[in-house]
């Protein structure tokens, strides 16, 4: 662990609330990286990360230092991440006439032929945002973990207190809810 952040934290147990702002100066990059990845809005994730540091400096005293300071204030991040996805799930209805030209483009070609809309990156980056906004908050975090964060599951286990079998049966149902969106976009113009 470093001895800086161990310092710190042990002067925070002791009652010294000033030595909690080093911490925060120091991590709060990194925290505001990964909470960018679950909430849109600039006012959501100003207050996740917040809300993530409040924790920390709370629970400090739980903090046993047997891993880095940095892996358990992620690993409390993804925590504080997932309880926001659940209480802010939106289950708002996506019509096709909520998507750009170019996103309905690449959705129809990409129905047509799967393998030729490649070209269209863009547009299917911001569909698959938009897909990623539908989904249950247990599958919206494990597809960011494991698809666009490419992190294990024995890692993504770690990170949310989920078991290895668990992380398994929640990635399979993240990815079959995602394919029954786009299914329903293209039969039904609706999500």
């Amino acid at each position: 662990m470093d001895d800086d952040d161990a310092k710190l934290i042990a002067a925070v147990v002791r009652g010294d609330h000033e030595s909690f702002e080093p911490l925060v100066r120091k991590h709060q990059s990194r925290v505001f990286g990964v909470v960018r990845r679950y909430a849109r809005r600039q006012s959501e994730v100003e207050d996740i990360v917040q809300d993530v540091f409040i924790k920390a400096y709370q629970k400090a005293g739980s903090f046993r230092g047997e891993a880095p300071f940095e892996h358990w204030l992620m690993r409390l991040t993804i925590r504080t991440c997932y309880d926001y996805l659940r209480a802010h799930q939106r289950n708002r209805e996506l019509t096709m006439t909520d998507l750009s030209e170019s996103e309905v483009d690449w959705l129809e070609r990409f129905h047509a032929e799967p393998d030729g809309a490649a070209e269209t990156a863009a547009a299917a980056r911001e569909l698959v945002r938009r897909v990623l906004d539908r989904l249950s908050p247990a599958a919206r975090l494990v597809i960011t973990l494991l698809a666009i964060e490419e992190r294990s599951v024995k890692e993504i286990a770690r990170l949310t207190g989920w078991s290895v079998p668990l992380v398994k049966v929640r990635a399979f149902r993240a990815r079959k809810e995602m394919r029954r969106i786009l299914e329903k976009m293209m039969r039904h113009g609706t999500v």
